[in-house]
């Protein structure tokens, strides 16, 4: 289950010297082809890390030969030199691989400020381009990892065509992608066109829908790469339904994973007037600290879901509204329902269900619980 599994991919992850652990912390993916078309989607923080600039203007063609991505630094707000560790980074793939630089994806992750080594991310380019193999995802994957505590992976299979992927992130999940780098690869022939149009639906409904805590990152990069191994053209509709599956699995696994959290919270809207009325009432919800130190607390406190959704602007009457937690409906017409005794809160995964009969839309947003670890977590990182 990695970036490839699908014919045509080869991978690395090596430990570079750029994390004080000695930990793995630089991957590169290489498409081998016959194809090299690709599409990108990323983060919409107006503060763009180095790579992000660098890759925004590469994608632009659609060609892409390969992806280099590190962790243990954003190379972020790190000055014209940090742009050009990231021309440099492009450079010595290019230099290894016989390609482009101007067909090289940069991504990293890390914290930001922290200028990165020019000199160490080449040297490691060219080692991890050395050890290149159809069995270097696993590696790639545990290479991108920062708090998180686990690789991420998937592969979905299609008519004769596959879809892998991987990804990185455990903290500031949030819309505009959240803290992550993922990297999807399939042997499907598809344009570039094909595969933008197809990841920026999968991603709005996936992972612009997880919300752990609000914050949105700088570095974050979603990335989908087809080398029409296969030599098959899938139908647009079950490749974007594999795709779309691909991208939920992997948003789950990153909800998982979320720093300290001790809940998996999924808050489903139905009954707006628009989906972009129920995103914006799911939203409002999983971003409001006092609802989230209410589940931590294993208390079914749905006034705070009603105090948080009277902040929105979707249409609806607050006093027709029906709350439910993990199956108990505990607030009804805008009223107590059943006994908050009668829920139980103390299995990590969480359901809560708010019906507007507004309408006929509905959506879901994934978020976590506010825990002291998450605060732990997030106040020691930089140390």
């Amino acid at each position: 289950m990695t970036v490839t599994s699908p014919a045509g991919f080869d991978a690395a992850g090596i430990a570079a010297g750029i994390k004080r652990s000695g930990a793995l912390d630089l991957a590169v993916v290489v498409n081998r082809g016959p194809s090299a078309a690709a599409a990108a989607v990323f983060t919409s923080n107006r503060a763009k890390a180095n790579p992000i600039l660098w890759s925004q203007q590469v994608i632009l063609d659609g060609v892409v030969s390969a992806i280099v991505l590190n962790s243990g630094g954003a190379n972020c707000f790190t000055g014209p030199e940090g742009f050009q560790v990231t021309h440099r980074t492009a450079e010595a793939a290019a230099s290894a691989l016989g390609i482009a630089a101007g067909d090289v994806l940069v991504c990293s992750t890390g914290l930001i400020g922290d200028q990165l080594d020019g000199e160490v991310l080449e040297e490691g380019v060219l080692s991890a381009a050395a050890r290149l193999s159809a069995d270097g995802g696993g590696d790639a994957a545990r290479a991108i990892m920062t708090t998180d505590t686990k690789p991420k992976t998937v592969v979905v299979d299609g008519d004769g065509w596959r879809i892998g992927g991987m990804a990185k992130g455990a903290g500031m999940l949030a819309p505009g992608l959240a803290t992550m780098l993922v990297v999807l690869t399939t042997d499907a022939d598809l344009p570039s066109g094909e595969l933008d149009a197809a990841l920026r639906e999968a991603t709005r409904v996936t992972f612009d829908r997880l919300d752990s805590d609000g914050c949105m990152s700088t570095n974050d990069q979603v990335t989908l790469l087809a080398s029409g191994a296969s030599g098959i053209v899938p139908d647009a509709a079950a490749f974007r339904a594999a795709l779309t599956a691909a991208c939920r699995s992997l948003a789950e696994q990153l909800q998982a994973d979320a720093e300290g959290a001790s809940h998996d919270i999924a808050i489903e809207v139905r009954g707006a007037v628009t989906e972009d009325d129920a995103v914006e009432v799911g939203r409002s919800v999983a971003r409001n600290n006092l609802f989230k130190a209410a589940i931590f607390g294993n208390d079914p406190n749905w006034g705070r879901v009603l105090a948080a959704i009277g902040t929105t602007q979707a249409p609806f009457d607050p006093y027709l509204v029906d709350v439910s937690m993990n199956g108990v409906r505990v607030c009804h017409a805008g009223r107590p329902d059943a006994a908050r005794d009668e829920v139980d809160l103390t299995p990590r995964a969480t359901h809560v269900l708010v019906e507007l009969h507004a309408g006929e839309a509905s959506a879901t947003i994934l978020t976590n619980d506010l825990t002291h670890d998450y605060v732990h977590e997030n106040s020691a990182y930089a140390s």
